[in-house]
């Protein structure tokens, strides 16, 4: 399992249309074979930052499968004009920790 990460900077009174943007693109990126989960999470000390969190089976599926979709290029139509900065996206390998 890898998970993708990437702090989110919405540019200040953009918060809600990109909220509604983000739910409306949802199905783009599940529709993609590899994916297991997403997670939006708004930061509580800087109401315009958000933490995505998106768990894929593996690598290939985010930087193949969905980066290089149609579906892509409408999350990306939807969403990127939201950021400043444009955020730097990180994958993780399962949790050290896990049993």
């Amino acid at each position: 399992m890898i998970l993708e990460a990437a702090i989110l900077h919405v540019k200040p009174g953009q918060e809600a249309a990109f909220q509604a943007a983000m739910r409306a693109a949802r199905p783009l990126i599940a529709a993609t074979p590899g994916f297991v989960d997403i997670s939006v999470q708004r930061s509580i000390e800087r109401a315009s930052n958000y933490l995505l969190l998106v768990r894929w089976q593996k690598l290939e599926d985010h930087t193949v499968g969905f980066r290089q979709s149609d579906r892509y290029q409408e999350w990306r139509k939807a969403l990127h004009h939201f950021y400043d900065p444009f955020p730097v996206v990180e994958h993780y390998e399962e949790s050290f920790l896990a049993e």
